[in-house]
């Protein structure tokens, strides 16, 4: 294959550089690109454009996207994200 999408199910702790950096390498291809990033904490899917396909990444910018996402409300972190050492759960709150 030397054009086409591949819609890559990218895993956590990896860039989307990091993703069109691996299809090169893999396909032996230089024009190759994403639609969009991804969060590096962020999995999902990720098409990547290769060959003449990358044309069309600018009006696939375009379309509408769909997230879906999951939250814990009341956890405190040192780092403000849920990445930090949590210093307060909310349960302290429950009976004031």
């Amino acid at each position: 294959m030397s054009e086409g999408i591949i819609n890559l199910n990218k895993q956590r702790d990896m860039t989307s550089h990091d993703c069109v950096q691996a299809i090169r390498k893999i396909m032996g291809i230089k024009r190759i690109g994403h639609t969009g990033t991804l969060d590096p904490q962020a999995d999902g899917v990720l098409p990547i454009c290769i060959g003449g396909a990358v044309r069309i990444m600018e009006y696939l910018d375009l379309d509408f996207k769909t997230y879906r996402a999951e939250m814990e409300l009341g956890l405190v972190t040192e780092t403000q994200d849920i990445w930090g050492s949590v210093v307060s759960d909310g349960r302290d709150k429950i009976n004031d």
